[in-house]
């Protein structure tokens, strides 16, 4: 995929392009560029530079507030290189949904964060069906050079839906022909089989499985036999296989869903040590970007949330905390964007601890997770000559003593230890 994209200066002049852009955006805007996103089974680039992308669907409102009185987007764009799924509802496009799109757009621009342009009526299209297809086109032209776009997103959970993959190769190949520098992010349903699964993998650039386990009962949402925490775990690896490392995914993190806000549901949010463990645990199999979903349910509301449009008690006591160790100003962020290591480090003591090792400059990291049962004890070696203590980030003051290439620490049922190292030699 990175082959085929192409640089739009390459392809106009400078002059030109910016001319072509200053009669396509409002004048605050004019100024602004179209990013180039490119993507492989190393991760999502923007503008040729890793990114581990943090979605929300949905944002705030585009005017709304934080509970202090200070712009929503302004608020999260603070949490690094952020999106959102700007989507219109089947049935509903149109003229004044085309100018609703145009104006978020706007506002995303002016504010630093992006989008995954959604239109439902346009990404599943029969073959034959010209009318839809010169329509998606004239969209993809208006919208392709807005600065703010990020991706298009295509049909959701269409394995579930039973949509065929015949009918999603419309909206793809015209993507990649008319707006190369913009890729196609899918998710599924935590449904199917992998290989029912993988049938779609000609359709997309970034995938993605969507998965809830907290809920009552617990797990309501896996159709696996793991109604744990950990089958997030689970459907990354599912996803890892469907890819097989040539793509990147995204996993789909709760908020809030359907089976908690529901009629006869009991409404339940994950706890801060919840949603933190399927954060890592995510990212330790391979996910290179995160969504959560649901901070707009108004079901899930209380008052003053009902008033902002949005879950900013969720926010603050839950994601804003576990967005601040994500953070690219934060000291984890190289490891974030960083390949799979191929050093022969080995986890000991346990046999239900998943870790994933990352180097960046003169740090080697561990990012290591436990799955549910018995607190226990375990040893990580095979490490390279490293300092004789180990940082373990976001539990300052406490560190891990190393000898001989080797360190150990306990681990609780569903919790996470993040390790940075520094090469022994450096400065």
């Amino acid at each position: 995929m990175p082959g085929r994209r192409r640089s739009l200066v390459s392809n106009m002049g400078t002059a030109a392009l910016l001319l072509s852009m200053a009669l396509l955006l409002p004048p605050g805007l004019a100024g602004a560029a179209p990013i180039e996103v490119t993507a492989s089974g190393l991760g999502t680039f923007v503008n040729r530079q890793p990114v581990f992308a943090i979605g929300l669907t949905k944002a705030p409102p585009v005017v709304g507030k934080t509970p202090d009185g200070r712009p929503a987007y302004e608020e999260i764009a603070s949490n690094g290189f952020v999106w959102h799924r700007l989507g219109v509802s089947p049935g509903q496009w149109g003229p004044e949904a085309e100018k609703e799109v145009a104006r978020v757009l706007d506002a995303d621009a002016k504010a630093g964060i992006h989008a995954a342009l959604y239109i439902s009526d346009l990404t599943r299209i029969k073959p034959r069906n010209t009318a839809r297809i010169e329509e998606l086109r004239r969209v993809i032209r208006r919208f392709r050079e807005h600065p703010a776009l990020f991706v298009w997103k295509g049909a959701d959970e269409p394995e579930w839906g039973k949509v065929p993959v015949e009918e999603l190769m419309p909206f793809y190949q015209a993507v990649h022909e008319l707006d190369p520098n913009h890729p196609v992010w899918i998710t599924q349903a935590p449904r199917g089989t992998i290989e029912s699964l993988k049938k779609y993998d000609p359709s997309y650039d970034i995938g993605a499985i969507d998965i809830y386990p907290v809920g009552y009962p617990p797990g309501a949402n896996s159709h696996l036999p793991n109604k744990n925490l950990s089958a997030v775990g689970d459907y990354a690896n599912w996803m890892r296989e469907i890819t097989g490392g040539k793509k990147p995914f995204w996993m789909v993190l709760q908020i809030a869903w359907s089976g908690v806000i529901q009629e006869g549901k009991t409404l339940r949010f994950p706890t801060f040590a919840e949603e933190r463990y399927m954060a890592y645990q995510a990212i330790i199999n391979g996910a290179r970007g995160l969504n959560f979903f649901g901070g707009d349910l108004a079901k899930s509301l209380n008052a003053r949330d009902a008033k902002l449009g949005w879950n900013w008690t969720f926010y603050g006591r839950v994601l804003k905390p576990l967005l601040d160790e994500l953070n690219p100003k934060g000291p984890l962020y190289p490891a974030l964007v960083a390949p799979d290591s191929n050093l022969p480090v080995r986890v000991s003591g346990a046999d239900d601890i998943e870790f994933a090792v990352r180097e960046a400059g003169e740090y080697i990291y561990v990012l290591a997770a436990k799955r549910e049962g018995d607190t226990v004890k375990a040893t990580f070696s095979g490490l390279p000559p490293v300092r004789e203590t180990a940082e373990v980030l976001f539990e300052e003051p406490r560190t891990a003593p190393v000898s001989a290439g080797a360190f150990t620490d306990w681990f609780g049922p569903n919790e996470v230890h993040v390790y940075r190292l520094r090469r022994a030699g450096a400065n």
